[in-house]
């Protein structure tokens, strides 16, 4: 999909693929990293070892106001989007918490429910500068009425022990939103649908430097400059691509997912079943939520929720539904 330079015109964008999507008949739709609020490329924010600018902490205060929270009026459209179309929704989104900024993505089921939300772990190189650091309480695989969901953001595909936490919970569909339109990153996706034998989604927008928000300083002199090429990528249990990788122009991939084959994948390889070793190896996962302040006299009532593990109460079927990113 091509590159959006607000807030409100990114909720747009979701709806009018949603359409699109539903026009295909697919059940799923999964949108790049970063879609609502925007992926700051070229960005510096006036940032130096050292020191930061004036210029560059207005240009966070801009790119912070384009942030939306979760709960929120954005969450409310995109809710509204999903029942209307009868879609499954996974949305990339810069979270606001207080004053913090997350990289962040929620799953939204066809009934506009939030089922799931993920808060990256790790911003990657400059992104540390303006995104926080995620907890493991969003490492949750959520249950649809389409399969078992799992989010991963971008190099977060790259962390083997979150893979295999995710492979440990039983993941299906692997909805990967994602900047990276490296061509390795498509190695990566076909790597996971292998490794994890389940079905991978990839999303990521095509871009050119005239796209990128005006209220943020850019690196591009050249207004016309790809400055990401795209790669959205279906892949099955087996590696195989189902549709993509789509590079230099927007649209919408379409692939229909058969979760049997899912199964039949892990007949003979099961990352953290049969083929795990749990006597050699073991993985230690902490899904604590984590606060910087805790009231101990009243810690049950003020200890934040955790919204990932809402799940639908529709138990998952075994149905082949057409998904698209």
């Amino acid at each position: 999909m091509g590159a959006v330079t607000s807030t409100s015109e990114a909720v747009e964008t979701v709806a009018e693929f949603a359409r699109a999507a539903r026009e295909r008949d697919a059940e799923l739709v999964v949108f790049p990293e970063a879609l609502l609020a925007g992926y700051p490329r070229g960005a510096s924010f006036g940032a130096v070892v050292g020191d930061r600018s004036g210029v560059g902490r207005d240009e966070f205060l801009a790119y912070s106001r384009n942030a939306v929270c979760v709960p929120g009026p954005e969450m409310d459209q995109l809710a509204a989007i999903a029942a209307e179309w009868r879609l499954h929704l996974v949305v990339g989104l810069i979270e606001r918490a207080g004053t913090t900024l997350y990289c962040a993505a929620v799953t939204i089921d066809d009934m506009g429910r939030l089922v799931g939300r993920r808060r990256k772990l790790m911003p990657t190189g400059a992104e540390r500068l303006v995104w926080g650091e995620g907890d493991g309480s969003t490492l949750v695989v959520n249950a649809t009425r389409l399969g078992r969901l799992a989010t991963a953001i971008c190099w977060e595909n790259l962390m083997p022990a979150l893979r295999l936490n995710f492979y440990a919970q039983g993941v299906e569909i692997w909805c990967a939103p994602t900047a990276d339109a490296r061509d390795v990153h498509t190695a990566t996706m076909r790597h996971i649908a292998v490794e994890g034998r389940c079905f991978v989604l990839c999303a990521n927008q095509f871009a050119l430097a005239s796209d990128l928000s005006p209220e943020f300083a850019t690196g591009f002199d050249d207004s016309e400059a790809i400055v990401c090429r795209g790669g959205s990528v279906i892949v099955d249990p087996f590696g195989e691509i189902l549709a993509g990788p789509l590079y230099d122009e927007a649209g919408l991939l379409v692939a229909e997912v058969d979760l049997d084959q899912v199964a039949r994948g892990r007949y003979d390889f099961d990352a953290a079943g049969h083929y795990s070793r749990p006597d050699i190896f073991s993985l230690k996962v902490d899904s604590t939520p984590r606060s910087a302040v805790v009231w101990r006299e009243a810690a049950a009532a003020r200890e934040p929720t955790d919204m990932a593990t809402a799940e639908s109460t529709e138990d998952p079927v075994q149905a082949a539904p057409a998904a698209g990113p």
